[in-house]
């Protein structure tokens, strides 16, 4: 096969090619090295490039037998660990850490056939829907050179809109997945908590928090791939049963009526809601409504600011620890100098926290989540945008700015949709609506009961079969 056919296929269809012998695990990967190396410098989405060794495991008579077997993978360069690679979370101070071992998800992905390549980039410490930093610069969105493809997962994204490989890693602790995909025309479901273990390198982040999964071209390619990565392990704080069926099955699996909230409010002090991410979420309702689900108006079922602003004090004490737990690793303990001053005073403001504080706030952050997801559970799904902007120019999520005057300011306004399920653990996903007047893309956000992201994989096969997005490409496109 003459591989101009490679992005007719999405993950799960180049897997079939490679097991049913009619294109060989080397010709899909020389070809996702080929189109990274077309578009890196227009996007600059790389880290690190690890291509011969990807060759040599295509090529291995070992190359696993899974359902993702052959599938090319970038490894997002935050909280990834793939064992003898860079693991700096794009951090100066972590300039030369590489990764003693996979972690127990890349072990899985690996264990399904799926061959890393190289590293995509992030912001320093993921704490920004941008992807800029100092050690990699500044990356793209192939719909606009000039607007930010989101963060933190924003290397990945922009590399599958592009079209060189069908998914990638991706890691969400307030937004990072599904502000990416909105950004650039991609499904992203953040799961719920405790489905994926962070094992072995942590038990906990930022108190189930923060996940990890990918953005994708297609919802089938998401669930394939949370079929072979989910489940944690014994004695962990959070970890989810085993779904009564694969989450591939429930892709093309009838939703039922379901009822569904809508809301085009904005939380308080959010950044406005723009007027076309508003008609986007509309037309979704409406969309919704012919495929003949209930859409009920609702406002925000949450009081934004009082829980961003517990959430992201349990972030600062959390940001003060790892720099600690680094620090042995390093050789020295961090300066200013070795970050942004951002998580210099992120850092500082944890380490102002004491452990009664500390303590209450966990608490009080468990509570509004417990009653945030009671009020939700009136209804099997929540439909929302996943930002309330349109993507930003570069620059605007400036690391320079301390920690309160960046969180008031910058990154809270523009996550009052996102952070609210990181907090409470609720699945949530962003699925690809609608262009804008500039040919921007827009998604809707849809959360889920606790757990339940089964019906969110329902759903949104059902608005990928009504309302096709994979065929729209990028200007910049491989």
């Amino acid at each position: 096969m003459a591989f101009q056919e490679y992005d007719q296929f999405d993950a799960v269809g180049l897997a079939a090619l490679v097991r049913g012998g009619e294109v060989s695990a080397r010709e899909v990967m020389a070809e996702a090295i080929a189109r990274a190396e077309q578009i890196n410098p227009a996007l600059n989405f790389l880290t690190h490039r690890a291509y011969d060794e990807a060759l040599a495991a295509a090529d291995s008579a070992r190359l696993p037998d899974g359902p993702l077997k052959g599938v090319p993978w970038l490894v997002k360069e935050l909280a990834s660990a793939w064992g003898g690679h860079p693991f700096t979370n794009c951090l100066p101070y972590l300039r030369e850490q590489v990764a003693p071992t996979d972690s127990l998800l890349i072990a899985r992905m690996k264990a399904a056939g799926l061959i890393p390549f190289g590293k995509t980039t992030s912001p320093e410490q993921g704490w920004a829907l941008a992807t800029e930093s100092s050690l990699h610069g500044v990356t793209r969105s192939p719909w606009h050179l000039e607007r930010t493809p989101g963060g933190s997962s924003g290397g990945s994204a922009a590399a599958v809109a592009a079209r060189v490989l069908p998914m990638a890693d991706a890691s969400d602790g307030g937004g990072s997945i599904r502000v990416p995909a909105a950004n650039c025309g991609l499904f992203g479901l953040k799961p719920a908590r405790g489905r994926i273990s962070l094992a072995p390198l942590a038990v906990d982040f930022w108190c189930g928090g923060a996940t990890l999964h990918c953005v994708s071209l297609t919802v089938r390619d998401s669930a394939a791939l949370l079929d072979v990565t989910a489940g944690g392990l014994p004695g962990e704080p959070y970890a989810l049963p085993r779904p009564a069926r694969t989450f591939s099955a429930e892709v093309g699996a009838e939703p039922g009526r379901l009822r569904i909230a809508l809301v085009t409010d904005t939380p308080s002090h959010g950044t406005p809601l723009n007027v076309e991410v508003r008609q986007a979420v509309e037309e979704a309702g409406r969309l919704l409504e012919t495929l003949g689900h209930a859409v009920e108006p609702e406002p925000v079922p949450y009081d934004f600011w009082p829980l961003y602003k517990t959430y992201t004090a349990i972030v600062a004490v959390e940001t003060a620890l790892f720099l600690d737990n680094m620090a042995p690793l390093v050789g020295r303990a961090a300066g200013s100098a070795d970050m942004a001053p951002l998580y210099w005073t992120m850092a500082a403001k944890g380490r102002a926290i004491d452990g009664p504080s500390h303590a209450r706030n966990i608490e009080t952050m468990r509570a509004l989540c417990r009653d945030l997801m009671t009020r939700m559970a009136a209804y099997d799904a929540w439909l929302m945008p996943t930002v309330p902007m349109l993507p930003r120019s570069h620059g605007y999520y400036d690391m320079q700015l301390d920690v309160e005057a960046y969180d008031d300011t910058r990154m809270g306004p523009d996550c009052c949709y996102t952070a609210p399920f990181n907090a409470s653990g609720a699945p949530a996903m962003s699925v690809p609506m609608g262009w804008s007047k500039e040919g921007l893309p827009i998604g809707v956000q849809f959360v889920g009961r606790d757990g339940d992201e089964a019906t969110l994989f329902r759903l949104a096969a059902q608005i990928e079969s009504a309302r096709p997005w994979r065929g729209r490409k990028p200007a910049v496109c491989a």
